[in-house]
């Protein structure tokens, strides 16, 4: 499943896992025992403090949190083409099925029916791939991050590269007595 996601999108972290702490003590240790975590590197895993919450280092937090903006590009064009040609190919399916099925209003106007279906269904998969470059559960994350910093709480912010990195990171935060524990889908 990671390798099919992996397709469509031209991020190398698609989950990020964020645990949120009262003390830096507590957010120091975490991420000491986050890079010990196997195939773990040095740079998916981010400190973020009270400080980082002013107006000036705000950049400092959206690249902490959303770090590889040139993926981001990537995934829109990604996306965009993929369920752009999905949409495309399930209106070329439904239109035949319509037009052997002898429905009337195929039958009759087959070009107009044809570019009609097709371009709607193209137009809503790529509505859909809009809606995955959007990412919204990544807004989520972002927004209670920022809140909790300006609260004077620390977050260590954890960037997995595959599902098994996301579920052990998501298990340590959960054990590790963080005060909320946030992830992507």
């Amino acid at each position: 499943m990671d390798h099919l996601l992996q397709g469509m999108f031209g991020e190398k972290s698609l989950t990020k896992v964020a645990g949120i702490y009262t003390e830096r003590d507590q957010a120091d240790a975490m991420v000491d025992r986050a890079l010990r975590l196997p195939g773990m590197q040095r740079t998916q895993v981010r400190l973020l403090g009270p400080q980082d919450a002013r107006a000036s280092r705000r950049d400092l937090v959206a690249r902490s949190l959303e770090p590889e903006q040139a993926g981001i590009f990537r995934t829109l064009v990604r996306s965009h083409v993929v369920t752009g040609l999905a949409g495309a190919v399930a209106g070329v399916l439904f239109y035949a099925w319509l037009l052997r099925g002898g429905q009337p209003m195929v039958a009759g106007s087959p070009l107009l029916a044809f570019i009609a279906i097709v371009g709607f269904a193209t137009t809503f998969g790529l509505l859909a791939g809009g809606l995955v470059t959007l990412r919204p559960d990544h807004i989520r994350l972002i927004s209670q991050v920022r809140s909790s910093l300006r609260a004077g709480y620390w977050a260590v912010v954890i960037h997995p590269t595959d599902s098994h990195q996301a579920l052990v990171s998501q298990d340590l935060l959960e054990g590790s007595g963080a005060e909320k524990v946030i992830s992507t889908l």
